[in-house]
């Protein structure tokens, strides 16, 4: 009898030792993981255009997914509520190359996940063929079509040394050719031209393992889209970053909308 209580008070003993050096285990475990976790590296999107409407809040919500946040403004001193978000902010103007190049020079070595070229105009919205303004066409085309290859060509390194390689182009369906049912011709043609430089970019660029796509933000309640615009910022922008979280290799090249519906060239 006695044997046999010291064999259960050993095997009480051993059993106690084990559960104890499971816990510490999993203890060690759950701390490396949690150590490993918070040493991996940030991800970081720069968003041009980022003081106001869109890109304000692609910047509240990147921000949110807890990605390193550089959004760019011409008047850096004015953009409070970019501020707020905790962004770094940048001066930037997409149509002067000199602007380009100092945001690119105060950014060099700095890796680049994410671009996102949201910085547009809408151009003259109520033309028609006869009252047609050829220098308003001109800087809308330097704005919409040419800003965005400007900053991405400044900033190729900065993408080709981060991780998700994406170059978002915010574009409209009206400069899809298959759509256009007249008017507006300085921005569907900005746009449609955004979206061919685009496609030339995604060839270009795929076998360094860039992802280039044109994304159509919907009709947007913002200053370029106006108070009778049935879709409110925030939800334009949970759409759009649902479709570049999930892009993959295949999408690269594409046209798509807030929804992640194909859009026709």
């Amino acid at each position: 009898m006695f044997k046999i209580q010291i064999s259960q008070k050993l095997i009480f003993s051993l059993v106690t030792l084990c559960m104890v050096g499971v816990m510490l285990i999993g203890s060690q475990y759950s701390f490396a993981e949690a150590s490993s976790l918070s040493s991996s590296p940030q991800k970081t999107v720069l968003i041009t255009g980022a003081n106001r409407g869109l890109g304000l809040e692609f910047a509240k919500q990147f921000k949110q997914l807890g990605y390193t946040v550089i959004g760019t403004a011409r008047s850096p001193e004015k953009a409070v509520e970019l501020k707020a978000t905790g962004a770094q902010v940048v001066a930037l103007d997409v149509t002067d190359s000199e602007s380009v190049a100092s945001m690119a020079k105060s950014l060099k070595g700095t890796a680049i996940d994410v671009l996102v070229n949201n910085a547009g105009v809408i151009g003259n919205p109520q033309e028609n063929f006869k009252s047609f303004d050829f220098d308003k066409a001109l800087m809308t085309y330097n704005i919409n079509s040419l800003g965005p290859m400007r900053v991405t060509q400044a900033l190729y390194d900065n993408l080709l040394e981060g991780k998700e390689k994406k170059v978002i182009h915010i574009t409209s369906i009206l400069g899809s050719i298959e759509n256009n049912s007249g008017g507006y011709y300085d921005y569907r043609a900005s746009k449609a031209a955004l979206n061919t430089m685009n496609k030339s970019l995604s060839i270009e660029l795929e076998s360094e393992g860039f992802t280039c796509v044109v994304l159509h933000p919907g009709w947007v309640k913002t200053d370029l889209g106006g108070e009778r615009a049935p879709l409110e910022p925030a939800e334009s922008i949970k759409g759009m970053l649902a479709v570049i979280q999930q892009l993959e290799d295949d999408d690269n090249g594409k046209f798509y909308d807030y929804q992640g519906n194909s859009i026709a060239w």
